[in-house]
């Protein structure tokens, strides 16, 4: 397959998760933290996602005259998100986004530089990443949201910091400029 962002891995093998479809860290870059899905925040998704679907069985089919049917209608909702969640689970477990000093680095190329994030925000189980041009990540069933919100705007805040420290500290001389 093709490699259409220049990553020097084929297109298969990036769209794989896991470590092998990461974007590998920069020189001198440090990892700060790391960002895992949990087991027990999946499987609670993934009945929240089931009652969201018998609560559309008992509203839509009386509508639609089929009342009787209720329980075939409910029955086909709890196994298609239950097969579902067993045939993505190993997917999802895979995924991983790791926070460096300058960047999250997020499964099959993903990543967003810290200078760029502007919205972090929870959303049910997940946390929700906005840049600065609009583009989106989600990082899914985390056990800890409020926790993970926290280290990424800190370790956003402390980037930010540090740009502005740096920019105050020049001389004359760094900026080009003769006296």
């Amino acid at each position: 397959m093709s490699d259409p962002k220049n990553t020097g891995r084929d297109g298969v093998h990036a769209y794989r998760p896991g470590p092998e479809s990461e974007v590998p860290k920069a020189e001198g870059e440090v990892l700060q933290a790391v960002f895992l899905p949990d087991l027990r925040r999946y499987w609670s998704d993934q009945a929240a996602l089931a009652a969201m679907g018998a609560a559309a069985v008992l509203l839509v089919m009386p509508m639609l005259g089929k009342g009787s049917q209720i329980w075939a209608g409910l029955l086909g909702v709890f196994l298609a998100v239950g097969l579902r969640a067993l045939l993505v689970k190993s997917e999802v477990f895979a995924r991983r986004w790791q926070l460096t000093d300058r960047r999250l680095i997020g499964p099959q190329g993903r990543q967003l530089a810290l200078g760029d994030l502007v919205t972090v925000r929870r959303l049910f189980g997940d946390v929700q990443l906005v840049s600065r041009t609009g583009q989106k990540h989600l990082i899914k069933h985390l056990a800890d949201t409020q926790g993970v919100m926290d280290t990424i705007l800190a370790a956003r805040d402390a980037g930010q910091a540090e740009a502005h420290q740096r920019r105050d500290t020049r001389t004359p001389t760094d900026l080009g400029e003769t006296a």
